[in-house]
């Protein structure tokens, strides 16, 4: 649950903290005074999009912080422990909006993602915004709907993993269909090709050895020039270094009989002499190996214009020749082998039709049994309600296709259109007349009867979900009077086994609170400004003689309030 919501800077709140009861809590307030705007600040701790727009004007930034009590909510303690953030009864969850467009997270005080905020919030709040409604007016919402009140997400999930299979095989199978022609007619053209790199036969890397070759034997006077020239310096000329260094090192050591200090020094110095042979040595070998012959010159010179005849042709460098070499070998491999490998594609696509048809089927076998269930749950809480001759129905069909339909699955040897949620197409229908038949919920349900549809689905959907929280925005639409006290009841009772936060423009709902928040439009030094209170009893009681009567609370609506508080 929520213990408490801190918000500073956002919108047209300057500062306000909440804390929030277990059960019911109530927002109340004249239309335009900022109800919504806490909403949405719950909104942006449970992962939504932030925007500037939400920075008080005049603020640096906004700062949203929740603290949720999660002893026991083992998802969210086992995400904490995965992710390495301190984990212990309470969450704490921030996040900062600054009007350069920066955002920024924190779980329990240390930097978060925001995907992580939505991971947990995802299993921490129901948030039914003002626009669910028209959601459920549109039928392709619905399977989602029936799949989470039926707890059948991970089969769907594990589902859509097959039916992407399926797209798979079948966009490998057409693309394949669709190269074999062009493949075929290039085939000719890729063998010229491949004979023309082959006559060469290139190794990568090939023309970068034959440069440095070519640039030794070019220069094969210049660099034994240099060899002798360098060894009459090191050893062989006259006052070479070798011999000054011999004369050095045998003072060094006359030194050292004085001085010990020149010992270092004479070893250092007898190292040097090591070198200079060593070098001395390796350039006499160099020099032997130095051959000059014009017809090698000759044959690397020819070998380098082929090679880069090569690069010009096919890429611009031999490891980009040798990678097209290797594409069009498997072209030629391809259209050699086409029947086979198209064969091979339709085989992986009738087996994998086969499984997805099969997990389909299974899924849509318990969609049947759950809608059955969910139809008799929904016509109870919707007879509570005030609608008493409700029928609900939860229409399931299929479409037959054909192999030429990507998204074609296999079920009792029949091709079935299927989606990444499975074979059924899903509409809630609704009658709530005697005699007439349940039609689509969008052709018959008024305002106030989509309400209570919506929360008859919800309270089904919590008895099994383990979200502590849920948050209705303007769940009173299109109700009054009688039926509203039947909604205030459901929600009441829903309120005892979750944590639920609504807002209501309704005396009857408002009355059936744990908690009271009354929502202020005021001014102050020259500008607007949102406040919230938390009600006591008797302010309780005022606010909702409010609701009935307007600004001015009579002693008549006082004792009507009494009533529905008490009643």
């Amino acid at each position: 649950m929520l213990k408490s919501l801190y918000v500073r800077n956002f919108a047209l709140i300057d500062e306000v903290q909440l804390d929030l009861a277990a059960g019911l809590n109530i927002l109340t307030g004249e239309t335009g005074a900022g109800k919504s705007i806490l909403i949405g600040a719950l909104g942006l701790i449970i992962g939504e999009r932030a925007s500037t727009d939400l920075v008080r004007q005049g603020a640096d930034k906004a700062i949203v912080e929740g603290v949720f009590d999660v002893r026991d909510n083992e998802y969210v303690r086992a995400v904490l422990a995965r992710e390495g953030y301190d984990c212990n009864d309470e969450l704490i969850v921030r996040r900062e909006v600054t009007v350069r467009g920066t955002s920024r997270a924190f779980v329990n005080d240390s930097p978060a993602s925001l995907a992580l905020l939505k991971d947990l919030g995802d299993h921490l709040v129901d948030l039914h915004g003002q626009h669910e409604h028209q959601m459920l007016l549109r039928a392709e919402t619905h399977v989602a709907f029936l799949d989470a009140a039926a707890g059948l997400e991970e089969k769907v999930k594990r589902y859509a993993g097959a039916h992407a299979g399926v797209v798979e095989s079948f966009e490998a199978l057409r693309e394949l269909r669709m190269r074999e022609t062009q493949l075929r007619e290039r085939q000719e053209f890729h063998r010229f090709q491949l004979g023309e790199i082959d006559a060469v036969a290139p190794r990568d890397g090939e023309d970068v050895e034959i440069q440095n070759e070519l640039k030794i034997l070019e220069n094969a006077e210049r660099i034994v020039g240099l060899i002798t020239e360098l060894s009459n310096i090191l050893s062989e000329g006259e006052n070479n270094v070798y011999d000054r260094l011999n004369e050095a090192q045998g003072c060094l050591d006359q030194l050292a009989g004085f001085d010990q200090t020149f010992n270092e020094y004479s070893e250092e110095c007898g190292s040097a002499l090591v070198s200079i042979n060593e070098i001395a040595k390796q350039l006499g070998h160099y020099a032997d190996r130095i051959e000059f012959s014009p017809s090698r010159v000759e044959e690397l010179r020819t070998r380098l214009y082929a090679l880069s005849g090569l690069r010009k042709k096919f890429g611009g460098t031999l490891a980009a020749v040798l990678e097209y070499r290797a594409k069009i070998v498997e072209e030629l491999d391809l259209a050699g082998n086409f029947d086979e490998r198209i064969a091979a594609i339709e085989s992986e696509l009738q087996e994998r039709r086969t499984a997805a048809g099969k997990l389909a089927a299974e899924l849509s076998k318990l969609r049947t049994a759950a809608a059955r269930t969910i139809e008799s749950s929904v016509e109870t809480m919707l007879r509570t309600l005030g609608i008493d001759k409700a029928r609900f129905v939860i229409g399931m069909r299929r479409r037959e296709s054909d192999a030429g339909s990507a998204a074609a699955v296999l079920v009792e040897r029949k091709y079935v259109v299927s989606a990444p949620t499975g074979i059924d197409v899903i509409e809630f229908m609704i009658s709530t007349n005697v005699g007439e038949e349940p039609k689509p919920l969008a052709k018959v349900a008024s305002g106030g009867e989509i309400s209570r549809v919506m929360l008859a689905l919800k309270s089904i959907l919590a008895q099994g979900s383990r979200l502590p929280m849920l948050v209705f925005d303007e769940i009173d639409t299109g109700i009054s009077g009688r039926i509203a006290s039947k909604v205030g009841a459901a929600m009441q009772r829903l309120g005892e086994r979750h944590q639920i936060i609504a807002i209501t423009h309704l005396p009857q709902i408002a009355a059936t609170s744990h908690q009271h928040f009354v929502v202020e439009k005021g001014e102050r030094d020259g500008r607007t400004l949102t406040t919230v209170r938390a009600l006591d009893a008797d302010e309780h009681t005022r606010e909702v003689a409010k609701l009935m009567s307007g600004e001015k609370i009579t002693e008549s609506s006082l004792r009507m309030a009494r009533e529905l508080i008490g009643g």
